[in-house]
């Protein structure tokens, strides 16, 4: 390593530098020898195969699922508000609300309520079987700062659950409003009638979508709102609460201001047409029923495609450039061409 000339341009290396030079030299052999010695860096393998421990009947048309590792190892910890993407008996991916306790990693439980075929597959599992989870993720972060309010309609309960027993534990403000069906459609009950401080709790047994003033109406002062249950629920308490809100859909939120477009689907493929109100999952699905999809509101990633051709107008996680969430984004122009 050379010093450089004099900094103020005499004939002659510069002194200091002349000194720090082979100080600076020994230091970079020395880094060298370092890194030689270092291990390779292995890949992180972010799937876990567990078993399934037991399998509960919690309310008509729920069952819970314990998970363990097989070796006894802990497992990775988590907060409430979490949930585990679970890849199903037939491959397809489903995401379920972590609904156990953080403070046990030994066990987690995910809640399923029986309406489609990936639920089917879900209730089909037996215990000792296995299963691969992905996770645990936060898509609904609960910010341990109060006081509360949480509204929770039918298995909406699963991430709210953890969320309310901190609360409980912690000794701050907080109400909980659970609605359903009726009771016996409606997990957990006897979990939260445990609960040390169960005048906190408000269940209403509500066959359509309760009257959102009302659920209001027992916020403590200042409270911020964690909300989780169908849409319907869900846009009522929006166009309501003027607090601080948090909330997490079991379903896909509906296209508002959407602009119709074409799906090309490769080069030389079908085009296929967007309605305004429709996402392009749902039209690409119409020409490619196996697309892969998972969450349908854009973060878990399993729909994104590469984009050949055309503008995308993003929305969701973010994606990697030239690739597109399908569930959520749209094209920014009249046509998409997609590399499926």
């Amino acid at each position: 390593m050379q010093p450089p000339p004099d900094l103020y341009g005499r004939p002659r290396a510069d002194r200091l530098f002349s000194a720090l030079a082979p100080v600076v030299a020994g230091y970079q052999r020395l880094s060298e020898r370092s890194a030689r010695r270092q291990p390779a860096v292995r890949s992180v393998d972010r799937d876990l195969t567990l078993v399934v421990r037991s399998v509960v009947t919690e309310a008509e048309g729920v069952v819970s699922l314990w998970l363990t590792d097989p070796t006894g190892d802990l497992l990775p910890g988590w907060r409430p508000g979490s949930h585990l993407d679970v890849t199903l008996p037939s491959g397809t991916r489903r995401q379920y609300s972590l609904c156990g306790d953080p403070a046990d990693p030994t066990v987690y439980r995910i809640a399923v309520r029986l309406v489609g075929t990936g639920s089917a597959e879900m209730h089909a599992v037996a215990e000792g079987s296995t299963l691969t989870v992905r996770g645990p993720r936060n898509a609904f972060p609960f910010v341990d700062r109060g006081p509360y309010l949480f509204v929770a309609g039918g298995i909406g309960i699963t991430p709210i659950l953890p969320m309310v027993r901190m609360c409980a534990r912690r000794g701050v403000d907080w109400r909980l409003v659970y609605t359903g069906r009726t009771r016996e459609s409606m997990p957990f009950l006897d979990e939260l009638s445990a609960l040390p401080t169960t005048d906190r709790v408000r269940v209403v047994p509500d066959d359509g979508v309760p009257d959102i003033a009302d659920l209001l109406a027992d916020a403590p002062a200042g409270a911020s709102l964690y909300c989780c249950g169908p849409t319907p629920m869900i846009d009522a308490v929006r166009r309501e609460w003027t607090g601080p809100l948090h909330f997490e859909r079991f379903s896909p939120p509906p296209v508002v201001g959407g602009k119709p477009f074409e799906l090309q689907l490769g080069t030389d493929g079908p085009v296929v047409p967007v309605a305004a109100d429709e996402s392009a999952l749902e039209a690409l699905r119409r020409a490619r029923p196996g697309a892969a999809y998972s969450c349908r509101q854009g973060f878990c990633g399993t729909c994104r495609v590469r984009v050949i051709d055309g503008e995308v107008e993003h929305h969701g996680g973010a994606v990697a450039d030239g690739s597109m969430l399908v569930c959520v984004s749209r094209a920014a122009g009249d046509r998409l061409v997609l590399d499926v």
